[in-house]
């Protein structure tokens, strides 16, 4: 089994890499001497990357957010919420993981994405629902759907947890 952690860490460093690039190569107007230290910061990233090292080309991203903010540079990237840090990554990582994960698995991992959706969706929307099971139906749809980032089809097991409560809320899953 391919580690599919690290091709998502992978992809999390290469879509940083990508919008750095992005924004430092923009004529923004912005100061020219905090600009020219976030591109050193960059090509330190890189480098850090290609000498194997990818712990320190994350800090050294993460210090290059840090940084623009504390310039004030109107124009910077921002770090974005883990959700949507995820989301991007997931983007990012999607063609590296059809050329390892084999045709079986990705279709069932599929599956169970597009049933979790939609079941989950359904029991969110259900009127009548109590604060504890719309509290269980989100960590249990979290819980799927990370185990799905990861490529473990185990989240089928998850699935069984979300058709209880389904059955016991009268919602077709």
């Amino acid at each position: 089994m391919p580690d599919v952690y690290k091709i998502m860490l992978d992809a999390e460093l290469s879509k940083a890499f990508d919008v750095w690039s992005g924004y430092l190569d923009a004529r923004t107007g912005e100061d020219p001497q905090a600009r020219a230290r976030l591109r050193a910061t960059l090509r330190s990233a890189r480098e850090a990357v290609a000498e194997g090292d990818p712990e320190s080309a994350r800090a050294l991203v993460a210090e290059m957010y840090d940084d623009a903010r504390e310039a004030g540079l109107p124009w910077a990237p921002v770090l974005p919420d883990p959700c949507t840090a995820d989301r991007q990554a997931r983007d990012y990582a999607k063609d590296d993981l059809r050329e390892v994960l084999p045709v079986h698995l990705r279709d069932e991992l599929d599956s169970i994405a597009i049933y979790l959706s939609v079941t989950g969706r359904r029991l969110r929307t259900a009127p009548g629902l109590d604060t504890a099971t719309r509290r269980d139906i989100l960590y249990i749809t979290a819980r799927a759907d990370m185990a799905l980032g990861l490529a473990h089809p185990t989240a089928a097991r998850e699935l069984e947890r979300l058709e209880a409560i389904a059955r016991r809320c009268g919602v077709e899953p």
